[in-house]
């Protein structure tokens, strides 16, 4: 154990010297208003062959306020890393997805990304937003007698969906999770990704189960409300912090944050609910889960502003 924890503390002091060697930029009070900028073209391309009719979303002042709200409430190391790596935010009407976090090119080798919102999410709570998306892994027919909702607060959603994007950015710039070049290469585990992953969208067998490898964010297909309660139950057997979370371990990484931030440091809760008849047959609350819990330690390294600040 103590060798365990001490190839810990020895991988976060390596993240954290590499980002210190970075110059940060500093924005002033223009951050982060400067950086809400039109999606690249890449982006409106991809969902236009889709079929979609994407449009930039222009914000109001109050949609603002909820953004730099969002920013305000990000761990300290993640706010270094914006300023440093993001290089523009963007907002669409007619977007299918949530949000897409994606490489920008530049004129040197300095990684820099853009982040694009469905705009639609600055008018939701994010317990009305994780209720949907929860909603979209189970067929619930009409009449069924089955509900499922999350109870995660009445904060705005951009909070959380900024907090789980951003997440990906810090992932990308500090390989929080192994980043591969090609699919055939060495695989070197992480201290996120150790005994939980065997590949990138694999766990490892202790964690692998026949019921939970047929979830929508698994297999592809979506699973008849009426096994939401089994589920559940054995996701409770995993160190997994949501069911979108097994999607892959880049996706396990910003939900594991995503959720601790919210519950341990806004204070907000995140409590999973399966009802049936109005009746609550089961809950699922991740960080209330055990072997979830472990994985805690691990995430004191965002809160550090610097090499001496205790946790």
């Amino acid at each position: 154990m103590l060798k365990k924890n001490l190839i810990i503390v020895l991988f976060f002091s390596l993240l954290l010297n590499k980002l210190t060697a970075q110059s940060i930029k500093s924005d002033g009070s223009k951050y982060p208003a400067n950086r809400i900028l039109i999606a690249p073209e890449s982006v409106f391309k991809m969902f236009i062959e889709a079929g979609m009719e994407p449009s930039n979303h222009v914000l109001t002042a109050l949609e603002k306020e909820k953004v730099e709200q969002a920013f305000a409430i990000l761990p300290p190391l993640y706010k270094k890393v914006l300023r440093e790596h993001l290089q523009s935010i963007s907002f669409m009407d007619n977007m299918p997805n949530t949000a897409l976090t994606s490489p920008v090119e530049t004129a040197d080798s300095t990684k820099q990304f853009n982040i694009t919102f469905r705009a639609g999410i600055l008018n939701e709570t994010i317990s009305e937003w994780a209720t949907w998306k929860e909603k979209t892994i189970f067929n619930n027919p009409e009449n069924s007698g089955f509900e499922i909702l999350i109870d995660a607060g009445k904060l705005d959603a951009i909070q959380y969906v900024l907090l789980h994007e951003a997440t990906h950015v810090v992932d990308a710039i500090l390989n929080l999770a192994p980043h591969l070049d090609k699919k055939d290469s060495l695989v070197i585990p992480t201290a996120f990704t150790k005994d939980i992953w065997s590949k990138m969208n694999t766990p490892v067998a202790k964690f692998t189960n026949p019921l939970l490898e047929k979830t929508r964010f698994r297999s592809g297909k979506i699973q008849p409300i009426s096994s939401a309660s089994e589920i559940y139950s054995r996701l409770k057997k995993t160190p997994f912090p949501s069911l979108y979370g097994m999607a892959s371990w880049h996706e396990d990484i910003a939900e594991l944050l995503s959720i601790y931030h919210l519950t341990n440091k806004l204070n907000q809760p995140f409590v999973i609910y399966i009802r049936e008849k109005d009746k609550v047959i089961a809950t699922f609350e991740p960080m209330k889960n055990k072997l979830v819990k472990k994985r805690v330690k691990q995430l004191r390294f965002f809160y550090h502003t610097d090499k001496t600040t205790k946790v």
